[in-house]
């Protein structure tokens, strides 16, 4: 399902506690280093992705290089990947049994959306919860 109102993606933001963050850089001028932190600091549990970080720190949280290495239950699979590579990161997300995915601004993918949700996944596209969230009045 294709989160578009308001109201939806705020649900989904609300009920999200576990993130897993795919292209983690550790480069703080990217923007998924700041959303990383951002995502922190909203008191999201947040695992970065990224096969050449593996087995780093990154804010105190081990590197893992793919969707298929964290244990346990993801909420939200967060996708900073150009619109092509987020394809394969949905179909790993739907593998994996992630509840949801988030594409970035920019990242825009029809076909892996339209896998998702007749997968049972919420979906939302080209939206930043960074974003979102002040806008929605969901700040802690």
């Amino acid at each position: 399902m294709l989160l578009e109102h308001d109201r939806d993606i705020a649900e989904l933001l609300t009920s999200t506690r576990r993130i897993a963050l795919v292209g983690a850089s550790a480069r703080r001028e990217r923007a998924s280093n700041e959303i990383f932190r951002f995502l922190q600091q909203q008191n999201y549990d947040v695992i970065p992705v990224n096969p050449g970080l593996a087995g780093q720190i990154l804010y105190d949280v081990p590197v893992v290089g793919s969707l298929a290495d964290i244990t346990g239950t993801i909420d939200l699979v967060d996708i900073f990947r150009n619109s092509a590579a987020a394809g394969d990161v949905v179909d790993q997300a739907i593998a994996v049994g992630a509840k949801a995915v988030w594409m970035q601004l920019g990242v825009i993918n029809q076909p892996a959306a339209e896998r998702a949700s007749d997968a049972g996944l919420k979906v939302v596209m080209d939206r930043c919860p960074k974003i979102e969230m002040p806008r929605l009045g969901l700040l802690s």
